[in-house]
């Protein structure tokens, strides 16, 4: 990768994004956690979350990656308050489909995801990239088995 790519990779924006992740940190007792790796860069995101009439009204992430990781979180943790298991897994369906086969950013709320779609040309970023969502919507399937 040359200076030219970093340098539009990581935009202002995706950095001040990696800088202000909402609701770092662990919840003491939550519904549901999960913990996801990326085996290729070791990035990893831990997610706690309680779960209300099948909505988040708690959440909280433990990120360890790299600023596009970072920046995923960011915007997840500014939209995902609210939100059902359905809403995060269609977020994450279509982030995958933005990254993998040019797809459009996910809805509203989870917009701010438009924000990587320079990533698209760096497939070794993807998987730390999807490290949140698909944290939370394994999280969310925790927390329904828990009160199942």
């Amino acid at each position: 990768m040359s200076d030219s790519d970093l340098i539009k990779l990581y935009s202002g924006r995706i950095l001040e994004l990696a800088a202000s992740i909402p609701h770092l940190g662990r919840l003491a007792a939550p519904d549901g956690s999960a913990k996801r790796r990326s085996p290729l860069c070791g990035s990893t995101v831990t997610v706690d979350l309680t779960v209300k009439d099948g909505r988040v009204v708690a959440f909280a992430q433990d990120v360890k990656a790299c600023a596009l990781g970072q920046a995923a979180a960011s915007v997840l943790g500014s939209a995902v308050i609210g939100r059902t298991r359905g809403e995060v897994e269609a977020a994450r369906d279509a982030l995958a489909a933005m990254l993998k086969s040019g797809g459009p950013a996910p809805a509203l709320p989870f917009g701010g995801f438009e924000v990587l779609i320079p990533s698209r040309e760096y497939k070794n970023r993807h998987a730390s990239i999807m490290l949140p969502l698909e944290a939370t919507a394994e999280a969310m399937v925790a927390a329904e088995n828990a009160t199942a």
